[in-house]
C-alpha cells in the first residue's frame, strides 16, 4: 500500500515490525455535506503533536513507553468513494493480521466504516462504542447509502442490535431516534452519564472506539465540517477517555476535524491530545 507522510506524530517513530499499534491517517471527506476540508486533518495534527509532550499527566502514561508506528496518510483516489472504503479496509486488515492495533485520523466520519468492518472481521464478538454530536443512522443522504450521515447505520447492518452505544448524541431526526429506541442502537443523548452501566455491560468484549470530535462543544471545538452547540468540555472528554482505559480496546478512530476552520489552531491542538490519550489507552 503506497503512503505518503513527510512527518510523524509525536513519539510514534517505531519501526513497523517492532510495533504494538499502528496510527495512520485517511484523508477523505468527500460525502462531507455542509464544511468540507477534514481531508487536511492528517496531515496538520502531525506538524501540531509537537506542541505535546509524549507524557500524558492524565493517565501517568509515556507514547514512548509503547513501540508504536506512524503509517503516514492512505493515498485515495478522487471522486471514487467505494474505492476509498475498499483501501481503508485492506489496510487496517493488514494491520490486524500483523497482530497489532490501528487507530486512524481522518477524514470525515465515513471513514470509520471500513475500519469497524476490519475490526468485525478479525473479532466476531465487536462492541462500537461512538461518540458523536449527530445520530449518523440515516438509511441514506439525498440519495446515497455511503456517507458521513448514514455511517453508524452501516455499521448496524454489520453487527446487529445492541452493538453499537452512542454518547453525547444532540441532533438527528426524529425517525433516527425512534428507529434507535426499538433496541437497534443505544443512545445517550446530550451526556455521557450511562457510559458507567455500558463498560461493565461490555467489559468482556472487544471495542472499537469511533470519535466524531463534533461531539465537543463548538466554543472550544470550532474546526469541524457541522458544529452543533451543545456538546461536551475537553475535561469532559478526558474524563471520559480514562473510564475507556479499562476496556478491551482492538481499534479507534478520531475524525472529523476540519482545521481550517479554526485558524486559531485551537481545534487541531485540542485534536492532538485527544489523540495522544487514545493512543496511550489503544
Amino acid at each position: 500500500m503506497e503512503m505518503y507522510n513527510k512527518y510523524q506524530f509525536i513519539g510514534c517513530e517505531s519501526d513497523y515490525l517492532k510495533a504494538t499499534k499502528v496510527i495512520f491517517g485517511a484523508p477523505f471527506d468527500g460525502t462531507s455535506s455542509f464544511r468540507p476540508g477534514s481531508r487536511f486533518a492528517p496531515s496538520k495534527v502531525r506538524i501540531d503533536s509537537y506542541a505535546l509532550e509524549t507524557y500524558s499527566p492524565y493517565l501517568d502514561l509515556d507514547l514512548e513507553e509503547i513501540n508504536i508506528h506512524d503509517a503516514g496518510d492512505l493515498e485515495f483516489p478522487f471522486g471514487n468513494t467505494k474505492r476509498v472504503l475498499d483501501i481503508i479496509n485492506d489496510f487496517v486488515s493488514n494491520v490486524y493480521n500483523s497482530n497489532k492495533k490501528p487507530l486512524m485520523i481522518g477524514g470525515e466520519h465515513l471513514v470509520s466504516l471500513p475500519a469497524i468492518s476490519a475490526a468485525y472481521k478479525k473479532h466476531n464478538d465487536l462492541v462500537v462504542l461512538h461518540f458523536d454530536a449527530h445520530t449518523d443512522l440515516r438509511e441514506d443522504y439525498l440519495g446515497e447509502k455511503y456517507s458521513h450521515a448514514t455511517v453508524m447505520k452501516r455499521a448496524w447492518d454489520l453487527l446487529g442490535d445492541d452493538r453499537i452505544y452512542q454518547f453525547g448524541i444532540r441532533s438527528g431526526l426524529r425517525e433516527e431516534f425512534e428507529w434507535s429506541s426499538k433496541g437497534h442502537t443505544f443512545i445517550n443523548k446530550f451526556s455521557f452519564n450511562l457510559l458507567d452501566d455500558v463498560i461493565k455491560k461490555t467489559n468482556d468484549k472487544p471495542v472499537y472506539i469511533t470519535i466524531d470530535l463534533d461531539i465537543l462543544d463548538p466554543s472550544i471545538f470550532s474546526g469541524t465540517g457541522t458544529p452543533e452547540p451543545g456538546g461536551i468540555s475537553f475535561n469532559n472528554m478526558m474524563t471520559i477517555i480514562k473510564k475507556l482505559s479499562s476496556l478491551n480496546i482492538v481499534g479507534a478512530d478520531i475524525v472529523e476535524l476540519s482545521p481550517d476552520y479554526d485558524t486559531s489552531g485551537v481545534s487541531t491542538a485540542v485534536a492532538c491530545k485527544i489523540i495522544r490519550e487514545m493512543l496511550l489507552i489503544l
